[in-house]
C-alpha cells in the first residue's frame, strides 16, 4: 500500500544514543528531513495569493505558518543560549505567534504587512544552516533530556511536524484553486464498499498515564506526570465511523435537528451553516470528497472527518438508533481500547505518510480485535485536556499546553496519516476546540457512565499566587500592588491624553483592567500565554478560579469575577496579547501610557527593550517602570544587568541604568519612590516587597 512518491520521514530519535557522533548525525537526519518535507508541502500551493488568502478566517494566512516553524527554532535557541543574537528581529516578531485559535490573538490583516515568499524562504534557509551547524558544532553532552539545552532542538523539529500536520489542514481548507496536485503528496487511491461496524466488550481495568523524565523519546509538557483511573466496562465499535456509516446521519437531515446538537454545537451550526461535513461536496446529484489537493468521489470506507461538535451530534443520533448510551470516548477509555488492541510501535498502522497523503479504509489496518485504534484518522474524546498530577510546563515552551486548559480543547487520540515523531506516540496528547477540523473523526462507544470531569481549578502553585496577588484579599494593610501603580499613573499624567495604554508584563491583568477606567483602549502584554489565559478569561465574563496553598497539601479554592471588582463594564475595552517586551511586533505602538511594572529586571536584554521603548510611546506620553531590582542571572545574564554591581569602585544602580538607558528621549519625573507589595504563598507565608518606581516623560 506504500506510496513510492510519498515522503519518508525517520520514526523516532532515541534521546538515549551512547555515542555523540551517532546522535548528531540522527538528530541532523530527523532535522532536515523534517524541514524538507515541510517545504515541500508548501509545493502544493499554486500561486502568490494562495499563501496571502486565509483559508478560514479564524486562523493567519499561509505564508505565517511558512515563516513560523522558523522563527520557533531561533526562540527556543535564544532562551537556552545556544544562540546569541536573532537573525531577523522583524520577520521573527511578525512570526512568533499567533498561531492557536486564542480569542487574544489579533487577526486583522490590516495590522501585518506580510513579507514575500523569497523574504522566508531566505530566512528559512538562514535558520536551515544555524541550526545544522549547532547539530554538527555545539558542545553535546548525553544524554539530551528536559533540562538539556539540545532539548531545544529537538522541541523544534517536533513543534515543525506538528505543523506539518496543521498546515496540511489549512491547505486543504484553501480555495480549490489555490493549490494544485504533487507527487510526494498524491493521496491514497484504493477504495472499496464500507464493512460494517460492530461493538467490541472492553472489560474493566486499570490506566496508569503519564511519562517519566528519564524516558529516551522526546515528549510535550502535558505528557508527563502521573494519572491513575479505574474505567467501568463499556463497549467501543470495533472501526472508526465510515463515510457510509455516517451517509444516514446526514440523509436525516441530522445536521437541522436540534435534539442532536448540544449548545456549543447549535451556536457553531448557526456561525457556519452547516449541512454536511466540511470536506463533503455534492456535486450533481452525488458525494464527492474534497482532500488537500484535489476533489475524488466519495470513498465511502474511508473515516469521516469531522469536528467533536459533529462527533457528538452523530454519537447523540446513534444513541436513538440503537437505543442504547452512545457517546465519545473518554481519554482512559481509549488507552483501555488500546491495550485491548495490542498495538505496540511498529505495528501496521496509517502513520507516517507511508500509505498516502490521506486516509484509506476503515478496516485495512487490524489491531486486535479494533482497527485503526491508531493511525489514519485522529479520534475524537469527551475530554477536556488537563494536567496530570506533577504537571510542569517547560520552561523555554510555557504556553504549549496550559492555554488549552480551559474546558473547550477536547483531547484527540491516536495519530492521522500524517501524524510523524511524538504526535505518532500514544502518549501523545493534543487538544483542539471541539468546532477545530484536524484530520480527526470518531470512534464511539456505548457506556452507562459518563466519564468524570477534569478539575477547572487553576492548580498551577504561580499562577495560584499571582491570580491573589492580582485579585484576591489585601493583606497587612498594603493595597492591592497593580491598583496603586494605575493610581500614581493617572496621577502623574494629570490631564494628559488618556486615549491609549499599554501594560507591559501585565501577568494576570488587573493593570490592565484598572488602566481601562481612565482610558479609551488598554493592550495588556505578557510573554507568558499562562498569565494571559487569566487575563481572557476574566474579560469574557468567566470566572478565574484557582487554589491558595494554606499549608502542606492542604489548599482553599478561591474564585473572583470582574463584576465583584467593579471591572465587568470596562473589560470590553481590553485586548491582551502575547509578546516579548525585548522584541514586540510592530504595530504595538501610538501610546499614551506604558506601564512596565516588575519587568525589567526578568528581561533577558533589558536595554535592548529601554532603548526602543520611545518609539511605542506618543511625544509627552508617561512611561511607568516600577522594580524591585531583583537582578538573577537566571533571568538576565550578568553583562546585561542595569545595575546592582560596583562601576569604577562605585555603586551603580538599577536608576543609574535607568538614567543612562532613557536620557536621550526621556525626563525623570521627580524623585524615584518605593512602593510596596505583598505576595502571599501559603497562610503564614508571605513575600513583603519594595518595588522603585520612576517615572518618565517623553520629550524627544
Amino acid at each position: 500500500m506504500t506510496t513510492a512518491a510519498s515522503p519518508r520521514l525517520p520514526h523516532r530519535l532515541p534521546l538515549d544514543t551512547p555515542e555523540p557522533a551517532a546522535f548528531r548525525a540522527a538528530l541532523l537526519h530527523y532535522f532536515q528531513s523534517t524541514f524538507d518535507t515541510y517545504e515541500s508541502l508548501f509545493e502544493t500551493l499554486a500561486c502568490e495569493a494562495a499563501w496571502y488568502e486565509r483559508p478560514i478566517s479564524l486562523r493567519h494566512p499561509l505564508i505565517f505558518y511558512f515563516g513560523h516553524t522558523a522563527t520557533f527554532f531561533i526562540n527556543k535557541l535564544l532562551l537556552t543560549r545556544l544562540v546569541e543574537q536573532r537573525l531577523d528581529p522583524h520577520l521573527e516578531s511578525i512570526f512568533a505567534v499567533g498561531v492557536d485559535e486564542m480569542s487574544w490573538d489579533d487577526l486583522d490583516a490590516a495590522h501585518y504587512d506580510w513579507p514575500s515568499v523569497a523574504q522566508v524562504r531566505a530566512y528559512r534557509a538562514q535558520v536551515r544552516g544555524l541550526v545544522t551547524r549547532l547539530i554538527e558544532e555545539a558542545p553535546l553532552t548525553l544524554p539530551v533530556g528536559w533540562d538539556h539545552p539540545w532539548w531545544a532542538i529537538v522541541m523544534g523539529v517536533e513543534h515543525e511536524r506538528i505543523h506539518l500536520e496543521t498546515s496540511s489542514v489549512l491547505i486543504r481548507q484553501q480555495r480549490l484553486d489555490l493549490v494544485k496536485p504533487h507527487p510526494a503528496w498524491a493521496p491514497h487511491r484504493v477504495t472499496g464498499p464500507a464493512p460494517d461496524n460492530s461493538l467490541v466488550a472492553v472489560p474493566a481495568g486499570r490506566v496508569v498515564l503519564g511519562r517519566q523524565r528519564q524516558e529516551p523519546l522526546y515528549g510535550w509538557d502535558n505528557e508527563y506526570g502521573h494519572h491513575e483511573a479505574e474505567v467501568p466496562a463499556f463497549e467501543a465499535a470495533r472501526l472508526l465511523v465510515s463515510n457510509q456509516e455516517y451517509l444516514p446521519f446526514v440523509e436525516a437531515g441530522g445536521y437541522g435537528h436540534p435534539g442532536h446538537w448540544d449548545e456549543e454545537g447549535q451556536a457553531w451550526l448557526e456561525y457556519s451553516k452547516a449541512q454536511q461535513p466540511t470536506f463533503w461536496l455534492r456535486e450533481a446529484g452525488r458525494w464527492r470528497l474534497r482532500l488537500m489537493t484535489e476533489v475524488v468521489d466519495m470513498p465511502w470506507d474511508w473515516p469521516v472527518e469531522v469536528n467533536a461538535l459533529e462527533a457528538r451530534a452523530f454519537c447523540r443520533w446513534k444513541a436513538a438508533q440503537l437505543g442504547k448510551p452512545v457517546r465519545l470516548p473518554s481519554e482512559d477509555e481509549w488507552h483501555r481500547i488500546l491495550a485491548l488492541s495490542g498495538w505496540r510501535y511498529g505495528q501496521p498502522a496509517n502513520l507516517y505518510l507511508e500509505h498516502g497523503a490521506s486516509s484509506c479504509g476503515v478496516g485495512s489496518f487490524e489491531q486486535g480485535p479494533f482497527c485503526d485504534v491508531v493511525g489514519n484518522v485522529w479520534q475524537w474524546t469527551e475530554t477536556p485536556t488537563y494536567p496530570f498530577d506533577g504537571f510542569e510546563v517547560h520552561p523555554i515552551y510555557d504556553d504549549f499546553t496550559v492555554p488549552t486548559f480551559d474546558g473547550r480543547h477536547a483531547l484527540i487520540k491516536g495519530g492521522s496519516w500524517i501524524s510523524t515523531g511524538n504526535e505518532a506516540e500514544p502518549a501523545a496528547r493534543y487538544a483542539f476546540r471541539r468546532h477545530f477540523f484536524q484530520h480527526a473523526g470518531l470512534r464511539y462507544v456505548v457506556a452507562t457512565e459518563a466519564p468524570p470531569p477534569p478539575s477547572q481549578y487553576e492548580t498551577d502553585r504561580l499562577l495560584s499566587e499571582y491570580a491573589e496577588f492580582h485579585y484576591g484579599a489585601e493583606y497587612f494593610g498594603v493595597p492591592n500592588f497593580p491598583r496603586a501603580l494605575v493610581e500614581l499613573a493617572l496621577e502623574a499624567l494629570g490631564s494628559g491624553p488618556r486615549r491609549r495604554a499599554l501594560d507591559l508584563g501585565c501577568a494576570s491583568g488587573r493593570a490592565s483592567f484598572e488602566l481601562a477606567r481612565a482610558f479609551e483602549e488598554v493592550t495588556g502584554v505578557d510573554f507568558s500565554a499562562r498569565f494571559i489565559r487569566q487575563g481572557v478569561a476574566l474579560a469574557s465574563g468567566e470566572p478565574l478560579r484557582y487554589l491558595v496553598t494554606e499549608e502542606g497539601e492542604l489548599r482553599s479554592p478561591r474564585e473572583v469575577r470582574l463584576a465583584d471588582l467593579g471591572l465587568a463594564e470596562v473589560a470590553h475595552k481590553v485586548s491582551f496579547v502575547q509578546g516579548d517586551a525585548c522584541n514586540l511586533k510592530p504595530l504595538l505602538t501610538g501610546y499614551d501610557l506604558i506601564l512596565a511594572a516588575n519587568l525589567v529586571d526578568r528581561l533577558y536584554a533589558p536595554l535592548k527593550f529601554l532603548s526602543g521603548v520611545h518609539e511605542r510611546l506618543k511625544l509627552g506620553g508617561l512611561l511607568l517602570i516600577a522594580t524591585p531590582c531583583t537582578w538573577l542571572e537566571e533571568h538576565t545574564p550578568r553583562e546585561a544587568w542595569l545595575g546592582g554591581f560596583l562601576a569604577d569602585g562605585v555603586p551603580f544602580r538599577t536608576l543609574d541604568g535607568l538614567r543612562a538607558a532613557l536620557g536621550a528621549h526621556f525626563e525623570q519625573l521627580g524623585p524615584a519612590r518605593e512602593v510596596p507589595m505583598v505576595l502571599r504563598e501559603t497562610q503564614r507565608k508571605f513575600q513583603h516587597t519594595l518595588s522603585e518606581l520612576s517615572l518618565w516623560r517623553r520629550v524627544r
